[in-house]
């Protein structure tokens, strides 16, 4: 009677990172300079990465008096919407209230780029739209940019909103700025791929 093989190793269930025991705040490290600087956001960065309950401490700073606080903490939810999304989701509803209309272009920006990260609800979705298409009409470059490029991530399984992104694409296309004409031919061939991949 040949012998059963041994069982397979258990693969360990994935934990948070375990808590930081750095009692620093993070308004500490995203405090000084100037709005070409970053303060000490890597050291925040890396804060965070190790103690996920710190993302609400995080939060917090998106109301701070300071709004060089308030840039620097949204680059760091940007950064975290890419890296871990779930950890950012439940906070989502902060990217669509009063600091999606902040005077900063830089806020504007984050909050343009990680919108496309996020989960909506079918009641939330109207909003996120609203707020990216007001944004194509920034005066800012990069908003402007950027916005189209995240509603066209919006776009990509919906086909109605695929023919408000090629209409703006057009306008993009003709636009005297370099930058946007970029912008539009990278995001031109993204729809085609993803168009393709559908119809295959």
């Amino acid at each position: 009677m040949k012998s059963l093989p041994p069982p397979a190793p258990r693969r360990p269930k994935r934990r948070d990172p375990p808590a930081s025991t750095d009692s620093r705040s993070l308004r500490e490290l995203l405090t000084g300079g100037d709005r070409r600087s970053i303060a000490r956001s890597n050291a925040a960065l890396k804060l965070l990465r190790a103690d996920r309950s710190r993302v609400a401490e995080l939060v917090k700073l998106v109301g701070d008096r300071d709004w060089l606080v308030v840039m620097r903490a949204a680059d760091l939810l940007e950064k975290l919407a890419h890296e871990r999304p779930a950890w950012i989701q439940r906070y989502r509803r902060l990217f669509i209230g009063p600091l999606a209309d902040h005077e900063s272009w830089e806020i504007r920006l984050q909050i343009a780029r990680t919108l496309p990260l996020l989960r909506w609800t079918p009641d939330e979705r109207p909003q996120v739209l609203r707020i990216l298409r007001r944004y194509i009409n920034d005066p800012q470059l990069f908003v402007k940019a950027w916005s189209l490029d995240s509603l066209a991530r919006f776009a990509e399984n919906d086909p109605g909103l695929t023919l408000v992104v090629r209409r703006l694409l057009r306008n993009f296309k003709q636009s005297d700025r370099p930058a946007l004409r970029s912008r539009a031919a990278r995001i031109h061939a993204r729809l085609r791929s993803a168009g393709s991949k559908r119809q295959g």
